[in-house]
């Protein structure tokens, strides 16, 4: 019986493959494509028209906001203080508030002539917004509303014939009907019969009137020579409250 003898040899043993891992994609890379100069400029446009507009407004709120300051500061008005017969005005108004304050014209009268009419006004040294004048001695209103109306006539003689007086008068257009709307009176005598010394008198009202457009109003007396011309001394003026 003949025995067979197997013989094997020794061979390197390789580990088995390791199988993919399911539910693991794995990554595939694609070249991008670059943007062509084509599509990038209106991107570019749109991102320089934001920037242009962003700075016109700011520009534009800056400019808006150092105007109006400036034009607030503008509109400031101080009334004289200390002085009969002037309304108070507050230091800041509107700029669109009409007003109109006016100084007395200087004029020589005769002391012989007694002349009655109406004071005339500076027109180059009065102040007139949104109100005009008309001949000097009328004021024409332009924007209808109630006015704080004040007029002060002083007077530097007297006259035993006459009383000292002043009027506001107005007429709803130059053709139309006087009326008398204000009046004030003033003494020289100081109660007791004597003359005041300083031989000089004011005749101080205010008052406030409705008044619409077109309406004219002017300050009118008795005896034109009687009128203290010295600036100061005599005022008419008027504000839309």
């Amino acid at each position: 019986m003949i025995n067979t003898y197997q013989t094997s040899m020794a061979l390197p043993q390789v580990p088995p493959p390791v199988p993919p891992r399911l539910g693991r994609s794995q990554p595939v890379l694609i070249p991008a494509q670059l943007p062509s100069p084509g599509h990038s400029k209106p991107l570019l446009r749109f991102l320089v028209a934001v920037v242009v507009l962003h700075l016109l407004l700011s520009v534009g709120g800056f400019l808006y906001l150092y105007y109006t300051e400036r034009q607030l500061s503008h509109a400031t008005y101080s009334s004289p203080q200390g002085r009969v017969g002037f309304p108070p005005i507050e230091k800041q108004e509107p700029a669109y508030r009409a007003l109109a304050r006016l100084v007395i014209k200087p004029r020589s009268y005769s002391t012989k002539a007694k002349t009655s009419g109406y004071l005339q006004w500076d027109t180059d040294h009065s102040v007139y917004r949104d109100i005009n004048y008309f001949h000097s001695t009328w004021v024409t209103i332009l924007q209808p509303g109630d006015y704080f109306v004040y007029s002060r006539v002083t007077f530097s003689r007297g006259d035993s014939t006459i009383p000292l007086a002043s009027f506001v008068k107005m007429r709803k257009s130059d053709s139309g009907e006087e009326k008398v709307v204000m009046k004030a009176y003033c003494s020289m005598s100081n109660g007791t019969g004597s003359m005041l010394n300083p031989h000089m008198c004011t005749a101080t009202q205010q008052d406030v009137i409705t008044l619409e457009r077109g309406n004219q109003l002017s300050v009118w007396v008795e005896d034109l020579s009687l009128v203290d011309y010295e600036v100061g001394a005599t005022s008419f003026g008027m504000y839309k409250v």
